[in-house]
């Protein structure tokens, strides 16, 4: 709480634009602090260095320590997977795209989400800094400790984690390179659209799996 009543005190006036799309790879100032600046910017390499070695860990721990048999595991892995899309989904949708109408509201937004629709290229801001991952991922762990039977969370963990990863690089990749058929090209247009078209829908980023079930989804024209 802290940090974000800081970040309230730090944020240039005039970063609030509105109804505004960047195309080039410009991006503007978040923070008056240098410091606080720094935390808001991340190289994509950076997520994959911090959490692998985590997903490695909690599967060494489900065979070597809890002992999982192999279709338990399958089974745990595949339901951390399915969790984080819908995680994905929810947090896009109703966190990142919420605005609210108060100036602190709209600075708030700005920091989350915002800054991102207004530079979408910037590829500093393309993936979720440490400042924030690493905060979420263990709240994310501590709620599915108190939800989920100890001996399938060091299965369950390192997928959602995965799903996440997926989802960051996926993002990146999305604003930065160019595909020519498949899965990625499908995503990449599903997630254009979204910035340049109807920001209303298209909240999935790795998957469009909730945007088709909550009627989310582009009308297919």
């Amino acid at each position: 709480m802290l940090l974000i009543f800081v970040c309230f005190l730090t944020l240039p006036d005039q970063a609030q634009p509105m109804n505004y799309k960047s195309t080039s790879r410009e991006s503007t100032r978040m923070f008056k602090s240098d410091f606080l600046e720094s935390l808001s910017k991340v190289h994509w390499t950076v997520p994959p260095l911090i959490f692998v070695p985590v997903i490695a860990y909690f599967i060494w721990r489900s065979f070597a320590v809890v002992h999982l048999a192999p279709l338990t595991f399958i089974g745990c892995f595949a339901g951390g997977l399915l969790v984080w899309t819908l995680t994905e989904y929810v947090l896009h949708r109703f966190i990142f795209h919420w605005e609210p109408g108060s100036p602190w509201g709209k600075r708030l937004h700005f920091i989350f989400h915002g800054v991102h629709h207004d530079y979408p290229q910037d590829a500093l801001r393309l993936v979720m800094p440490p400042s924030v991952s690493i905060p979420l991922a263990l709240i994310f762990y501590f709620l599915f400790y108190l939800l989920l039977p100890a001996a399938y969370l060091p299965a369950f963990f390192p997928a959602f984690i995965v799903g996440y990863l997926f989802y960051d690089l996926t993002h990146y990749a999305t604003h930065h390179a160019n595909f020519k058929s498949g899965f990625l090209k499908k995503m990449k247009q599903h997630h254009m659209t979204h910035h340049y078209s109807d920001a209303t829908r298209g909240y999935g980023v790795s998957s469009t799996l909730w945007d088709r079930i909550f009627g989310s989804d582009f009308v297919k024209k």
